[in-house]
């Protein structure tokens, strides 16, 4: 029985109930996660005729090597868990919006002094994030009305420390966008509630922040309060301010996110225009494989982008109807607090503004495939100077790096398409020998990579389990000939070549073992090559200098009485640095593995005599 077969039987024994599956490869690594409104009926299409299927489902069916199955009690809680799932495991096969940019956060610091800043990371730092939000533009827009709003220093003057230690406030205060808080003007407590003020603005919006302060105005004015009640008034006037600059986009809903998709060849673009408070604040972008099943796509694609949990808008505008539109308006509104609609608009200022989002979704979309044909017609140029027999889509290079045959290693890299593949870069130590020869070091690392290869499947670690349509040596004749002999003995049937540089180590030709070929003259190639060959140059030269520093420093360290190369090791791993070493007390050096008391009070005084270090 064929393992289709198997599967097919498998799922065929599955109940007819709502539920999620969860396709695993031979390594146990899921793979594709979906939910079905009948387990048995979704889960057997996959492993029936494939011809009925398309390229990217075949592609993942053919990867499957098991599936698991959860039931639920209905196709919204199956709906509930998918997104869970898929934000959880980040399947391969699942659509997953990934940019440069990532969440955001504001951090408000825990000091006295409280702060707020845009940052990219939550820290375990004692303060507190709100977030995520899945743009910076946004995230970078809120916390700069804040700062002028609210009249926050935008200096980098620490408080109390710095107060009063220039002779006048910068300009901010003089245009009133700062409280003059280095000159003593505001108290730590006026300071720190116009910063929770800030909070509030950031996390409530515009328009139910200024109805609270019009509320409080009037509040602060029937009790007599008149300084206070002007000071709310001019808070209002500085938001009116600050906003009246911003270009008021979307009249008829306040806060919405517009969803445009456009399709080319074999990719889609997402572009999602984001309003808050009628003010245009962010766009996203997105690119991944083409959406063949919009129906299914679409809510994952949806389910994907509000995975954060946390800036859902009160309008999601659409480019096309949904059978499954009030399961995700249940979803979204019991995860937003609040009731979010799932609308497409057919006419009026939401489908001018929708059919902004596909038109920029089609020029980036645009601009990302004409990147990838230039890569793509350099690669073709490529394999017709080098006589090879397939497209070199997948290449690996390697260089060897080292001081005096010290810290011998070598670095792997690869590209994929034309680009960088950082995910599967290696390291390799050379572990045969000692000393500097660059033709056995090569000839041993690519001999590691074959065995890697030829592992079981399910062991093969992620980047040694595909063979490259072509491998690049950083080198000449010299390199490659030492390395052949390797592929012959295993069989490993992959065209192998070397980059020579000239004299001012940059690329000159390709050396194969009958010679070399110039590619000065091909400038898209030249390009290419050189790009290969700097990046793998840096990365192994990269390795090499970390490990040299840190034998430097451990040399350092076992010059101290009683400390040898084991507790170097351990405590440059504890503390990382020498520095980090020299500020320790004794009972921190203590609690290294392996050290004892002599030994921490040694080190201790060591670094506490007049010594460079």
């Amino acid at each position: 029985m064929t393992k289709l077969e198997e599967l097919r039987k498998k799922a065929m024994a599955l109940p007819e109930e709502p539920g999620v599956y969860i396709m695993k490869n031979a390594r146990g690594q899921i793979i594709y996660i979906g939910k079905a409104k009948v387990l048995k009926n979704r889960v057997s299409q996959y492993f029936g005729s494939q011809n009925n299927h398309t390229a990217k489902v075949r592609r993942m069916v053919s990867n499957v090597n098991d599936f698991d199955y959860v039931i639920v009690g209905s196709e919204f809680e199956a709906l509930v868990l998918e997104c869970s799932l898929i934000k959880q495991n980040k399947p391969k096969y699942n659509i997953l919006l990934k940019d440069d940019k990532g969440y955001h956060y504001v951090r408000v610091t825990n000091d006295d002094w409280k702060m707020l800043y845009d940052v990219k990371q939550k820290a375990d730092d004692g303060a507190k994030y709100i977030g995520p939000y899945t743009g910076s533009e946004a995230v970078g827009a809120a916390v700069k009305q804040a700062y002028d709003i609210f009249m926050l220093p935008h200096c980098l003057k620490k408080f109390p420390q710095d107060i009063n230690r220039n002779a006048r406030p910068c300009l901010n205060y003089y245009i009133k966008l700062c409280s003059g808080a280095c000159k003593g003007l505001v108290t730590r407590e006026e300071h720190n509630a116009a910063v929770d003020d800030a909070v509030r603005f950031i996390q409530g919006g515009k328009s139910m922040y200024v109805r609270q302060l019009n509320a409080d105005m009037q509040a602060a004015s029937d009790a007599l309060d008149f300084e206070k009640a002007a000071k709310l008034r001019d808070r209002i006037r500085a938001i009116e301010k600050v906003s009246q600059k911003q270009h008021m986009v979307s009249n008829v809903y306040q806060n919405q996110d517009v969803f445009g998709i456009a399709s080319l060849g074999e990719k889609s673009c997402l572009c999602v225009l984001q309003f808050r408070d009628g003010t245009f604040t962010n766009t996203e972008t997105f690119v991944f494989d083409r959406i063949e099943n919009p129906e299914e796509e679409y809510v994952e694609l949806l389910a994907n982008f509000y995975a954060a949990g946390e800036d859902y808008p009160d309008r999601i505008c659409l480019d096309r109807e949904l059978t499954q539109k009030a399961f995700l308006e249940s979803y979204f509104s019991e995860q937003h607090g609040k009731k979010v609609i799932l609308y497409v608009p057919k006419t009026g200022e939401a489908r001018v503004l929708l059919e902004n989002a596909q038109k920029n979704a089609g020029e980036k979309l645009a601009r990302v495939l004409s990147f990838n044909d230039k890569q793509n017609a350099a690669l073709h140029e490529l394999q017709e100077i080098l006589g090879l027999e397939n497209f070199p889509a997948y290449i690996e290079s390697y260089d060897i790096s080292n001081t005096a045959g010290q810290e011998n290693v070598a670095g792997m890299v690869v590209f994929v398409n034309g680009r960088p593949l950082k995910r599967c870069y290696k390291r390799f130590m050379i572990k045969s020998f000692e000393g500097q020869d660059d033709y056995r070091s090569l000839a041993e690392v690519l001999e590691r990579r074959i065995l890697e290869y030829k592992r079981a499947p399910d062991e093969v670690p992620e980047g040694f389990e595909k063979k490259p349509d072509l491998i690049l040596l950083d080198g000449g004749i010299g390199q490659v000939n030492a390395v052949r002999p390797i592929f012959e003995k295993y069989g490993f049937d992959v065209p192998l070549f070397g980059m020579v540089k000239d004299g001012k180590h940059r690329t000159r030709a390709i050396a194969s073992g009958g010679g070399e070929i110039t590619i000065n003259d091909n400038r898209s190639v030249f390009s290419l090559v050189s790009q290969i060959q700097e990046e793998v140059h840096h990365y192994a030269i990269t390795y090499h200098h970390t490990l040299k520093k840190k034998h430097t420093l451990e040399t350092t360290l076992a010059s101290v009485k009683g400390i040898g190369p084991k507790r170097a090791r351990a405590l440059l791993e504890r503390f990382r640095t020498l520095d980090a070493i020299r500020s320790a007390e004794p009972d921190e050096l203590m609690s290294v593995p392996g050290m004892t008391e002599p030994a921490a009070n040694s080190v201790y005084l060591y670094f506490r005599q007049d010594k460079n270090v």
